[in-house]
């Protein structure tokens, strides 16, 4: 066998391909996970950046992205969709007369260690006071009641633990190796398989 789980599928775990992925699309990505239930599962592709800067299409958030400045595919699932992943600082606590309210309720959905999805019809000139790093995608990850399932019986996907650096690293070419090397067991052994396995 491949592997086994190692971890449990919810939001904010991810999904790190197994080299019988046997999908263009997904080969060597890692894959966050945003929603998994009965109905089906959603997620977004961590380490494949574009050459289209975050400031064309969407200049009024520009000054907010992380290194590399560019829009990621976030997966092959409506590619004109815009989905955003932002670092949020804590709120500074608020006087017991204003009720305590967070401006961020609304617009924000926690993942992992302050990460989460921002919507991006928020105004960035109130929400950004928080934002501490953003990125991008374009499109997402999605699969249909029982499908993703199918694909971990085939081990096609290892799912493991996120780091909240993991979601908005510096260097995405590096991520499927370095969250696989800090894995135990069989994913551990494939953190420098190489890209073609007749050069090993």
């Amino acid at each position: 066998m491949m592997g086994t789980m190692v971890h449990a599928i919810a939001p904010g775990s991810l999904l790190v391909a197994t080299p019988v992925i046997g999908d263009p699309n997904f080969e060597r990505t890692v894959v966050v996970v945003l929603e998994h239930a009965a109905e089906g599962s959603l997620g977004l592709v961590l380490n494949r950046p574009t050459d289209t800067e975050v400031g064309g299409p969407l200049p009024e958030w520009h000054r907010y992205t992380n290194t590399p400045p560019v829009v990621f595919d976030g997966g092959p699932v409506e590619q004109g969709r815009a989905i955003a992943l932002a670092h949020m600082r804590p709120p500074t606590p608020a006087p017991p007369s204003s009720g305590g309210s967070d401006l961020l309720a609304d617009v924000f959905a926690p993942l992992v260690g302050g990460v989460g999805t921002l919507d991006l019809s928020s105004d960035p000139d109130v929400v950004g006071v928080r934002i501490d790093g953003l990125r991008v995608y374009s499109g997402y990850a999605g699969w249909g009641p029982g499908q993703l399932d199918g694909e971990l019986e085939m081990e096609a996907w290892w799912p493991v633990a996120a780091h909240p650096d993991d979601l908005l690293c510096d260097d995405p070419s590096t991520l499927w190796g370095r969250v696989l090397r800090r894995q135990r067991g069989t994913p551990r052994l494939f953190a420098d398989f190489p890209h073609d396995p007749d050069l090993n």
